[in-house]
């Protein structure tokens, strides 16, 4: 029996691991392309390893020398302070994957690239997709290398109908998600009962569940709809930060919040959720999970942990 072949680069990150974890529960062939070694919780037996920088293109082109169904490219340097290395894996490192697949002729049937919400820049929410023409708006090296792969890839997908599909997440949670982030890093502190310093909190944001996220990438995959497009991930609705520590708390019993502690960023933006009108249209899809039973779901998976 045939199976389907994917590739996913950044295989062993959150995204990558979930992903991959639902494509061989699939009957899916399944490889990853990454620097490092997967932490212990996100070895998956029958996922076929690879280790490299993708933005080196010589060692690059070893790996990729035979054709998959699809490619999920989910790389980039996780700290955004160190910009020359953030360049390299966001934009540098994108460009590498495609112009090697396009030089082999091996191209997939859908290319999924990972952008971000930053990529729409500091327009009013709930955001729209802000087409790849101009960056004037996003200030960051992050955003600015996401943007240019954009850009890159409606270039080629323009000109050599190369199969991408850019999609621009906003907050996905859930399970194995790296500690440093805000959920996780709000959970193992309450287990702990520990203090813990924050902002006032008063931000709000779009929360998804992995969940959702998952069904929404396999319909996408299997539709082989939307080619050349950019669509905007998330609920959709706005979530203001202090009432997921709140949640958190109310569900724990324990955890010791000091608001107030940690400035927020000149140029942060209070207010920030996508418009997600364009992406249920075209995969007739809608988030399932709401935010009291993500974040149960995600607690009782640390305590299992801890």
């Amino acid at each position: 029996m045939y199976k389907k072949k994917l590739l996913i680069f950044g295989g062993t990150g959150f995204l990558g691991f979930h992903t991959a974890k639902k494509a061989l529960q699939n009957g899916w062939e399944v490889s990853s392309v990454s620097k490092n070694k997967p932490l212990p919780q996100r070895y998956l037996k029958g996922m076929k390893y690879h280790f490299c920088d993708i933005s080196k293109k010589k060692k690059l082109e070893k790996i990729l020398n035979k054709k998959f169904n699809y490619i999920v490219n989910y790389s980039g340097y996780v700290d955004h302070s160190k910009k020359k290395l953030t360049y390299l894996s966001h934009y540098i490192g994108c460009k590498n994957i495609v112009d090697i697949l396009i030089k082999k002729n091996i191209f997939p049937e859908i290319f999924i690239q990972i952008g971000s919400s930053i990529e729409n820049g500091k327009t009013k929410s709930p955001q729209k997709e802000i087409a790849v023409k101009k960056s004037k708006r996003i200030l960051s090296v992050y955003g600015k290398s996401k943007f240019k792969a954009s850009k890159y890839l409606i270039n080629k997908f323009n000109k050599l109908n190369f199969p991408s599909i850019i999609l621009r997440p906003y907050l996905i949670y859930g399970p194995n998600q790296e500690p440093n982030r805000f959920i996780p890093y709000v959970i193992k502190s309450c287990i702990k009962n520990k203090e813990f310093k924050l902002s006032k909190c008063t931000q709000f944001r779009d929360f998804l569940y992995i969940d959702d996220y998952i069904d929404l990438l396999f319909k996408i995959l299997k539709s082989k709809i939307g080619i050349g497009e950019i669509f905007n991930i998330g609920s959709g609705k706005p979530t203001q930060l202090k009432q997921i520590i709140t949640l958190i708390r109310n569900i724990i019993q324990k955890g010791k919040p000091n608001f107030g502690k940690v400035k927020l960023r000149k140029d942060e933006i209070l207010k920030m959720y996508a418009n997600i009108n364009k992406i249920k249209k075209y995969y007739e899809w809608k988030p399932k999970t709401l935010i009291k039973s993500g974040i149960d779901k995600t607690i009782r998976s640390y305590n299992k942990e801890l």
